[in-house]
């Protein structure tokens, strides 16, 4: 059976501390989209850990974790990180690392691509990572691009050259007279790397493990609103970030899959342009950003803060269809005397809905909010669930009633034992 957690907003959710959390039941934790412009931060043992490509399952000895095919890898980053984590005394990296053939690499003029798209759209940025993402996966639409499978071929040099050509030609339309030369030897240097590591034919090992009766958990990057298709278009990233990219990213079916857990965040965050309903761009959203320490885990970017959106919540819902909601970071919002929740939208010719309109930013005149009691004790010491203070209980409760999904999970605090479980009225650690 294969389970999977995804983020239910615009990403930085918390979904690698949740995987890690529930990693102990699986056999296997696989990366089924995105690349090195995910950044997933786990904390304990008096340590913090920001993973970019490997799958959080990696911290727990005896599971396996594979980057699958439907992820775009950077050598570079990929080598990086795992000397990271070999510095850091965590056993056997390389050992229960799988990497799919069929995954795509990020090359070195993939990067400047990035840049200069950005650059060329001025005003109208997306607010990419220029970790050279997008490009890759326009190369894997356009049926260029190099995949991991090929670095063990005679013909991976020749067909490298061949795609560089064309991405300086591509370099050289975006911004005249600008190429200057591509740095390639870190590149080539971490391209004999990755030939050292396992690289797998994935989704034949992973139909062999659960035809064994293997239990696998499919961790999602980035968040449902920033999906290609479904997210906040164009302001999204390249992959499918929903349910459906787990089938086309690991080579699954729908039969096999279980339980979806939902991370959501107990207000709002986003890194990047794009529309946001509920920002506050204010004192308040400061307060958010500072407290919560709002800043992206790749890139160090701000995060823009605001309220937490129900429509958009309830659309994520629907899309993966979440068995399981797992709420993170409503420890940030201890202490406030009311706290608004948006519960419909108000359009330009005051019409009143609860759904998501085509265009956010065009579309949408103002937010309609709910204002719920604040709690003023903080929950990060909160060591059951029981203990919880009513108010919070409260809007958990709204939230569920709102979504019609419950609640399985509260993380309230960065570590590993700060979860509280609904069903089980206490702490798991």
């Amino acid at each position: 059976m294969v389970d999977v957690i995804l983020g239910l907003q615009w990403g930085d959710e918390g979904k690698g501390k949740i995987v890690d959390v529930l990693t102990p039941d699986y056999n296997l934790v696989a990366r089924f989209q995105g690349g090195p412009n995910a950044g997933h931060t786990l904390v304990f043992n008096n340590n913090k850990f920001i993973l970019n490509l490997i799958p959080s399952g990696i911290f727990r000895e005896n599971t396996l974790n594979i980057i699958g095919n439907g992820v775009v890898i950077d050598p570079v980053t990929l080598k990086k990180e795992i000397e990271k984590l070999l510095s850091s005394e965590i056993s056997d990296v390389k050992e229960r690392l799988l990497i799919s053939k069929r995954a795509s690499l990020i090359l070195p003029t993939h990067k400047a691509l990035d840049s200069a798209s950005e650059k060329s759209q001025g005003d109208g940025k997306i607010g990419s990572t220029l970790r050279g993402v997008g490009p890759a996966y326009q190369s894997k639409i356009g049926r260029t691009a190099l995949r991991v499978g090929d670095i063990l071929t005679p013909l991976f040099n020749q067909k490298y050259s061949a795609i560089k050509k064309l991405h300086l030609k591509l370099l050289e339309v975006l911004n005249p007279g600008s190429v200057t030369e591509i740095s390639e030897e870190e590149f080539m240097e971490s391209i004999e790397y990755l030939k050292k590591l396992k690289i797998i034919d994935s989704e034949s090992f992973i139909q062999d493990a659960l035809s064994r009766g293997d239990k696998l958990l499919a961790e999602g990057a980035q968040g449902t609103l920033l999906d290609i298709d479904f997210g906040t278009y164009p302001f999204v990233t390249s992959s499918n970030t929903t349910i459906a990219g787990v089938c086309s990213g690991l080579g699954v079916n729908p039969r096999q899959i279980g339980n979806v857990y939902g991370v959501f965040k107990g207000y709002c965050t986003r890194v990047g342009n794009g529309p946001f309903p509920t920002e506050q761009d204010n004192e308040t959203g400061e307060m958010l950003r500072k407290t919560g320490n709002e800043f992206g885990a790749t890139t160090g970017r701000p995060r823009r803060c605001g309220w937490l959106d129900l429509p958009a919540l309830k659309y994520a819902v629907q899309l993966n269809g979440v068995s399981h909601l797992i709420m993170t970071k409503p420890d940030v919002l201890s202490g406030m005397e009311t706290i608004p929740v948006c519960t419909h939208y108000l359009l330009h010719d005051n019409q009143k809905i609860n759904y998501l309109p085509y265009d956010l930013e065009k579309d949408i005149k103002n937010p309609i909010y709910n204002n719920m009691p604040g709690w003023k004790n903080s929950l990060s010491e909160v060591d059951s669930y029981n203990k919880l203070p009513t108010e919070f209980i409260n809007y958990k409760k709204f939230i569920e009633d709102y979504v019609k999904v419950p609640v399985y999970a509260v993380s309230v605090g960065p570590g590993r034992e700060q979860i509280l479980y609904a069903e089980k009225g206490g702490i798991r650690v």
